[in-house]
């Protein structure tokens, strides 16, 4: 009879693991991030969404991935899930700190994510305005609110392209489409 000692046995484990998908990996994987001030979490990548929490200056955030435009990015706080717009988002890039922005991301593993109702369905049922959606999201699709700048919808696909002023003054140009 052949047995396997314990080591081999955890290690086929974990191929099994990794061979049928039971990791996390790649671009998957969260990014650690810091909030660059006292920023509020949203339940939607747009101010026109509820506030969730309010995540403090400085506070450690994970990073689960942005829009395509890397304008807005889903993360993580103290088991809350939510949008923070990149430009408040601090990442580790080549040794040093630096706000999120498009350049960037890929370089850190930060995967780009989509916004639907899916996720809403996930993290928001039973916050008091989970049951609505389409005020909420009707808002967003015609053009995220607090940008400057210009949205076309054709096909059930918008695109936008705006300018945002950053945390310390820098403007960033935005340009992505959003499929509904």
């Amino acid at each position: 009879m052949f047995r396997i000692g314990s080591h081999a046995a955890r290690a086929l484990g974990l191929a099994g693991l990794l061979l049928g998908g039971g990791l996390v990996t790649g671009a998957r994987a969260a990014t650690p991030a810091v909030a660059l001030t006292n920023v509020n979490l949203r339940a939607g990548p747009s101010v026109t969404f509820p506030v969730v929490t309010v995540v403090p200056a400085r506070a450690s955030i994970v990073t689960h991935g942005c829009l395509a435009d890397y304008s807005w990015c889903d993360v993580g706080f103290a088991g809350a899930r939510g949008w923070i717009a990149a430009s408040y988002i601090q990442v580790v890039y080549a040794g040093a700190p630096v706000v999120l922005a498009a350049p960037v991301a890929p370089a850190v593993g930060v995967a780009v994510v989509s916004f639907n109702q899916a996720y809403w369905n996930t993290y928001y049922a039973g916050r008091p305005w989970y049951g609505q959606w389409n005020r909420y999201y009707a808002p967003y699709a015609g053009g995220p609110v607090g940008h400057a700048g210009a949205t076309r919808c054709a096909n059930g696909t918008c695109t936008h392209v705006g300018v945002t002023r950053g945390p310390y003054g820098n403007t960033v140009v935005h340009r992505g489409s959003i499929s509904r």
